[in-house]
């Protein structure tokens, strides 16, 4: 059998609105192909070899403990830009995607400093942006999820998608997530990749095709699609 590596960072830490759901999401999809995934939770770097990865997922959490983890990833932040410049698909939920900025600005004003794996920034405010969330995206179509933030992300990035109903990085231009290379950064809980199969799938094909390994497509997803249209017929309804 096939076989993928997922490197799960700080699930004893990163595990917010259920983001684990999304590692039993490509479990479970790349299952389905034929595919085995072998998922290593690291919580710890020292020694980590980045470059061993196929997909690279980091998960959400308090800005506490986000702040805990980041120190832990500083260890490995060149590593971790060198499999992002090289395309190594990877996914970064809330706080993972915040702290891949430059900083993170607390409502208080105090700077933390993020990875520095791309050239953005993160203001946090004390009003949450919060509420079920769809977006209509040129790549995967219709998205749902639940956001749940006080952070206000500003990048120069391609983004998922166009936000229909929510809010997305911030409060002002109706955009949600980063897209660059195979990194996607979002602030979609729920988790997204259950809610979303096209995402998943995405990841994994990008995986399989670094390796050489046949992707080949599920034939019906009409389980998928029909709950992920409940979801957004209920949204777009109370507009």
């Amino acid at each position: 059998m096939s076989s993928i590596n997922v490197y799960h960072f700080m699930p004893d830490k990163l595990n917010l609105y259920g983001d684990i759901g999304n590692i039993i999401a490509l479990k479970k999809r790349a299952k389905w192909r034929g595919i085995d995934v072998t998922v290593t939770d690291v919580k710890e770097t020292s020694g980590l070899a980045v470059s061993e990865a196929d997909i690279l997922f980091i998960g959400g959490g308090s800005d506490r403990e986000q702040a805990i983890a980041t120190q832990e990833l500083f260890r490995i932040k060149d590593e971790f830009k060198a499999a992002i410049e090289d395309g190594v698909p990877a996914l970064t939920i809330c706080g993972g995607y915040q702290f891949l900025g430059e900083k993170y600005v607390t409502p208080d004003g105090q700077e933390l400093p993020g990875l520095n794996i791309l050239d953005f920034y993160t203001e946090s405010k004390k009003e949450r942006l919060t509420g079920n969330i769809v977006i209509e995206s040129e790549t995967f179509g219709r998205i749902v999820g639940f956001e749940n933030h006080g952070g206000r992300t500003y990048h120069p990035y391609g983004t998922l998608g166009d936000v229909i109903a929510g809010y997305g990085n911030n409060d002002t231009d109706k955009k949600e997530g980063l897209h660059y290379k195979n990194l996607l950064g979002t602030y979609l809980h729920g988790p997204i990749l259950p809610k979303n199969h096209e995402i998943t799938d995405y990841l994994l094909q990008a995986a399989c095709d670094r390796k050489n390994i046949p992707f080949e497509s599920i034939g019906d997803n009409s389980t998928e699609e029909n709950a992920k249209n409940v979801i957004i017929n209920r949204l777009l309804s109370e507009k």
